[in-house]
């Protein structure tokens, strides 16, 4: 259930006891920003209340209200003592307080020799080792990992590792990889690293990332966040970085995984030929980080700074065994954050990294069986990654106000390159067809794309305390450009795939596969540039208000908006005045803060990625040709062979139906009066303590999906039937769209017209061509439910475990802005709705994984040794048979019906079609055990050496994640590679990290 929080606002005096042994106090509204932490909690009426930073020296002061509560926002995660006193008198002694990331840490101090309660004269109340109460601090789901914790486990270095620690967030189910929250797909989640959002907006799958050396916490957020959080229908993963103290520290860590530590990938048979070939893949990985901290000027100004030298040299082959290509990257990396105290109410930081990377990679043929290498053919080169920075201000303006400023960007390169550009086409062959003994093509490269995406980004936030209301505001502005230029290369700029089709069969475009034939070759040229712009903006206020000491109220309203514009810089889609209201409670059954009810009700916006602005407002050029296959053609270069394709006739037209190399009339193109998409959540839940180091609790969440931004092939409209063609339109399928078109029939477009979606735009032609009518697009609809069960024993010097189960159900028609199924990455332009039939079937979606088992924990043999596991066990995701055909129209695209009698016949209407359900099938169960050893050796009072191995995926599990869901490739031609195995698990691998700290 990750750590699951709510608020109270005061502590009744009869839990004092379980307070002292706790650390536990529950006091007035307790949230954390998106960087930092609070303190709260309740004193003696008009006490002075004093928080200090011992390692850095930074003293906050506040006075109590009229009921003795008190409040410190916006304080940097760290350790703090807390003291409060009335008229120079303490009112208890000094208390030891931890402050972690999105959290507020709760203590209430108890006046010394008060009636009914512990008389604490001579007692030190303090903060304990275990804290592991029911948290009562705000009404999110949410998982706090810190970095000490993380040491103590067997956790990858990346930040995906640590997310998939909290229940429900599972890896993504394509090949572009990424991770799924609660049933969303891969490109709907958020990232932040003190603030500064750093997600990837291109396609909203990726972000920036530093070396897991530089993080101090992380806090990934499953549901329920607060209104300062949006742009995500998925999940935030919330990063805060290391900072100095007044105490210099520095020290080294390094990580080796060497290609002996690492399992043979295995190699894969279909009907006893070998299809895919990974035993020859395997790399070697080296990094070293130092690190120095400390103060620059005393309780003023601190510093911290780190680089990390790489070695990392991944080799693969192609699936043929023909191509070998041996990877080199030796890139550094290096972060920094400087802390400014300019006085006890004003804070200034920065911050700044480089994730900056280039790979070489070399690329030779090569001869499997005799495992040797040719001549090498050509060397592709990659610059990914980029510059990071921002600064921030935080200030207590006066005791029950406070404000934080910060301005970043964030820069994210993607260049690839290959010295065959010029010379050599791509050419690729399906797992259906026979490939040669030889190289297809003479280089690997399959693109030469540049992209340079620049984030500027600028929020402010305060917080406000009135009385039993605290109320917090803001407001969030990013504008995010993309420069961006991507062709094929080789002569001509063409990319050739080969494929398996029965002669008489119908292909993509139409066309029909002459007898005599089995295969043909789709020659395909994509060209398209610019530089485009998106500006997001949104304010929010929330008050957090304790309608009674045990119950609060959390009521929040976020107003989003976003712009995406042309090359040109106006307007492409632009949607504003997006109404996200949140609303949650939290109720302390007890009033002892061990246990308690909460809810949440929320609605969440998604912004459209920049690659929709680029793919249909750039001029995008997607030419199609489709050639009879007539075998090889053997060419030489470098002195070594290779294969190309002979075209012969031309099949069908060629199509330019994605794109036709023009900016057309954006009139016409894009839905006058676009809705957003938005999610909207509900979540139940209960927490209770057992001990004082043991925690349970249950929780149910459900979401709903509502519309897609997406593409539509408006192919008829209510005014002029099949003679209205317009062409692609981003819209929301299933709804009205009005774009401008041609309104009396005269073949100009002349005016807008209204097309409802649900019942029309989709001309139909029988096979002769004569008109048939038109139909429309099912709603997009995706709707999750789970329930989530979780027990959790707190880190005591000794052991811990926590262990969580999530039975969830992912179903509707619509994955969401990614087609996971089908490895389709273009965010927003997926084929869900290219034709009605695409997404007409509805059923469980890719991201659905019926149960999810996770387990984790340490034990400390001694004060030397610990061990440590984690362990997840997760049921398959949905397979689909997909077809091409449908029994309405004679086209041929992806759809959810397989022809099955009279298929070759050229009169489409006389072909028999059933409907294949979705999710009818399901890729088998995978299991993971990770585990660790470590030794820890004090070298003295403050030096450190620590030796940590471990060995991920142990039981070397290289199961099925992924398969073939393609039953036909056209209509009437099955495929006999469906269900045949495509993704799987990583095999073992082991690693050591050895870390010292002075």
């Amino acid at each position: 259930m990750g750590e699951i929080k709510t608020n109270r606002r005061v502590l009744r005096h009869g839990a004092l006891c379980m307070a002292i042994g706790l650390g536990l106090a529950v006091s007035g509204a307790a949230f954390g920003a998106n960087t930092d932490g609070s303190i709260v909690g309740r004193t003696k009426a008009g006490a002075i209340v004093t928080v200090r930073d011992p390692g850095t020296g930074l003293t906050r002061t506040v006075t109590a209200d009229a009921e003795g509560n008190f409040r410190f926002p916006f304080l940097p995660v760290g350790h703090y003592r807390l003291d409060s006193s009335v008229d120079g008198k303490p009112v208890s002694t000094t208390t030891e307080v931890n402050v972690s990331l999105g959290n507020a840490t709760t203590v209430n101090l108890v006046e010394r020799g008060d009636t009914g309660t512990t008389q604490l004269e001579g007692v030190q109340v303090s903060a304990p080792v275990v804290i592991n109460a029911v948290d009562v601090s705000s009404t999110e789901i949410a998982t706090n990992v810190s970095r000490e914790e993380i040491r103590r486990l067997p956790v990858d270095q990346n930040v995906q590792a640590v997310a998939l620690l909290a229940p429900g967030v599972n890896k993504g189910n394509a090949g572009f990889g990424g991770i799924s929250f609660g049933g969303s797909s891969v490109a709907e989640n958020s990232f932040y690293v003190n603030g500064l959002n750093v997600t990837d907006f291109y396609n909203r799958n990726g972000f920036s990332e530093a070396p897991f050396a530089f993080y101090q916490e992380f806090q990934v957020k499953t549901g329920g966040y607060s209104v300062e959080f949006g742009r995500t229908t998925g999940g935030v993963v919330n990063a805060v970085t290391r900072s100095g103290t007044n105490e210099f520290k520095a020290g080294a860590e390094m990580t080796f995984e060497p290609s002996a530590w690492q399992a043979t990938t295995k190699n894969r048979y279909w009907d006893g030929e070998r299809y895919i070939t990974s035993s020859e893949d395997h790399y070697s990985r080296t990094k070293m980080n130092v690190y120095a901290s400390g103060p620059i000027v005393k309780d003023k100004l601190f510093f911290f700074a780190m680089y990390e030298a790489r070695g990392y040299t991944p080799q693969n082959t192609d699936n043929q065994g023909t191509i070998l290509t041996q990877n080199d990257t030796d890139s550094g990396f290096w972060g920094t954050k400087i802390d400014w105290h300019i006085n006890d109410k004003n804070l200034l930081e920065f911050m700044a990294f480089s994730d900056k990377d280039k790979n070489e990679a070399s690329v030779y043929p090569y001869d499997y069986a005799t495992h040797t290498k040719g001549q090498k053919s050509d060397v592709i080169t990659s610059d990914t990654g980029g510059r990071n920075w921002n600064g921030t201000f935080t200030s207590y303006l006066v005791d029950n106000l406070s404000m934080k400023l910060m301005y970043g960007r964030n820069e994210r390169e993607a260049y690839t390159r290959g010295l065959a550009d010029a010379e050599c086409n791509p050419v690729r062959i399906d797992d259906n067809s026979d490939a040669p003994d030889v190289p297809l093509g003479c280089s690997s490269s399959t693109m030469v794309e540049k992209r340079n995406d620049t984030r500027k980004q600028g929020r402010a936030d305060f917080e406000w305390t009135l009385g039993d209301h605290l109320v917090r505001f803001g407001y969030d502005h990013e504008v995010d450009t993309s420069e961006y230029d991507r062709h094929y290369p080789g002569p001509g700029e063409y990319y050739y795939n080969i494929v398996h089709a029965d002669a008489g069969s119908t292909i993509e475009n139409d066309g029909v596969i002459p007898p005599g034939y089995d295969m043909y070759v789709r020659q395909r040229r994509y060209n398209i540039g610019g530089t485009f712009e998106t500006s997001n903006n949104a304010y929010y206020v929330e008050d957090n208000w304790n309608i009674t000491p045990d119950f609060l109220l959390n009521v929040g309203l976020r107003s989003d908006s976003f712009d995406n514009k042309t090359a040109e810089g106006k307007s492409y889609i632009k949607v504003d005045n997006m109404i996200a209201p949140r609303l949650g409670f939290s109720w302390d059954l007890n009033g002892d803060g061990r246990t308690k009810i909460f809810g949440n009700l929320g609605r969440y916006y998604l912004p459209v990625a920049n690659v929709i602005n680029i793919k249909q407002a750039g001029g995008l050029l997607d030419e199609r040709t489709f050639y009879t296959f007539e075998g090889y053609q053997y060419l030489e270069r470098n002195g070594s062979q290779y294969a190309v394709p002979i075209l012969g006739q031309q099949i069908g037209a060629v199509d330019t139906s994605q794109g036709n190399g023009t900016v057309g009339d954006l009139r016409a193109e894009v839905d006058k009066h676009m809705d957003p998409v938005y999610q909207d959540e509900a979540i139940l839940g209960f927490q209770q303590m057992i001990s004082d180091k043991w925690s349970w609790g249950i929780s149910g969440t459900y979401r709903k999906l509502h519309d897609a931004i997406d593409d539509m092939e408006i192919s008829a409209t209510p005014q002029c039937g099949g003679d209205g063609y317009i062409g692609y339109v981003m819209g929301n399928p299933g709804r009205n769209v009005t774009v401008y078109g041609d309104t009396n029939c005269d073949g100009t477009p002349d005016g807008y017209i209204t097309i409802d979606t649900a019942k029309q735009g989709w001309a139909l032609y029988d096979a002769s061509g004569n008109y048939l009518g038109q139909r429309g697009w099912k709603k997009p609809r995706r709707t999750f439910g789970s329930l989530e069960f979780q027990v959790d024993r707190a880190w005591d010097e000794k052991w811990m475990f926590n262990a969580s189960y999530v039975l969830s159900w992912s179903r509707g028609n619509a994955e969401g802005p990614v087609n996971s199924d089908t490895n389709f990455d273009d965010t927003g332009r997926t084929e869900n709705f290219d034709d009605p039939w695409v997404n007409l079937s509805g059923g469980y979606l890719p991201n659905d994984h019926r149960h999810q088992f996770k387990l984790r924990g340490t034990y400390a043999i001694n004060s030397q040794w610990q061990v440590g596991a984690d362990v997840t066990a997760l049921s398959g995701s949905p397979i689909t048979a997909y077809g091409v055909g449908n029994p309405f129209d004679k086209t041929s695209y992806h759809s959810y019906f397989i022809c099955v009698e009279n298929c070759a016949d050229p009169v489409s209407e006389n072909r028999v079609y059933v409907e294949s359900s979705r999710g009818a099938k399901r890729t088998p169960w995978t299991f993971n055990l990770n585990a660790s050893i470590t030794y820890l050796l004090p070298l003295d009072e403050k030096n450190n050496l620590r030796v940590k191995f471990a060995v991920y995926n142990l039981l070397n599990q290289q199961r099925t994640t992924g398969v073939d869901q393609d039953l036909q490739t056209s209509i009437g031609s099955y495929s006999n590679t469906y269900l045949q195995p495509t993704r799987f698990q990583p095999p073992r691998f082991g690693q050591l990290t050895v870390s010292i700290d002075f």
